[in-house]
């Protein structure tokens, strides 16, 4: 079974996994199998990733959240908190997609889908490695803009309430914020929502 450690942290379809074991013909009955030993564990139909009991790697629930439902990136507190812009922990992994919002649980936790225009979604990406694993997550500035953006209510038209949000709501370091690239937040108020609000987080670096 060594030849599962090869795949070490990343997700794979049922149909790789069954590939590692030419000489049966029961492939999909060994994927149920492997699942009940708890070598592989199941992240959704047909998803899969090797235990670290068996691949000696660690998971990234980053790179699951990729993999899990795409294109999507890592975003919003997710992100934010990976950054260490925020003291709180986050339990659901937040991501953004051009796709339809979708949510999804499995033994690993929460992941959640927000959607996009194609036009916004590539803005401010950064491509992460962390141990073994690469992942695509927003920019501190893009988590920003799409945590913003995807707050119910949130529509802020003035420097003093919205720096109140920021520090007391969002409770985000203000000193990593007045490090930030205000063009970010210029591009995203371009194309997406809540343009005011936006443009008023790059007034405030460029003051």
């Amino acid at each position: 079974m060594d030849n599962l450690k090869t795949l070490k942290n990343i997700p794979i379809t049922n149909k790789t996994i069954g590939g590692l074991f030419p000489e049966l013909v029961g492939k999909n009955q060994k994927v149920r199998e492997l699942e009940k030993l708890g070598e592989i564990i199941r992240l959704k139909r047909g998803l899969y990733v090797v235990s670290p009991q068996k691949s000696g790697v660690t998971i990234s629930t980053e790179l699951i959240a990729n993999h899990l439902y795409g294109p999507s990136y890592v975003s919003m507190l997710s992100a934010l908190r990976y950054y260490g812009l925020i003291p709180e922990m986050v339990y659901t992994m937040q991501s953004m997609t051009i796709k339809h919002s979708r949510s999804f649980e499995n033994s690993l936790g929460r992941f959640q889908y927000l959607s996009c225009p194609v036009e916004y979604y590539g803005i401010g990406l950064t491509q992460v490695k962390s141990g073994s694993a690469q992942f695509i997550m927003a920019s501190p500035e893009k988590a920003l803009c799409d945590l913003i953006v995807n707050t119910h209510g949130l529509n802020l038209r003035y420097r003093r309430e919205l720096l109140d949000c920021l520090e007391n709501d969002f409770r985000l370091d203000m000193d990593a914020f007045e490090k930030m690239d205000p063009t970010i937040f210029r591009r995203c108020a371009e194309v997406g929502k809540k343009k005011v609000t936006l443009n008023l987080l790059a007034n405030i670096l460029e003051r």
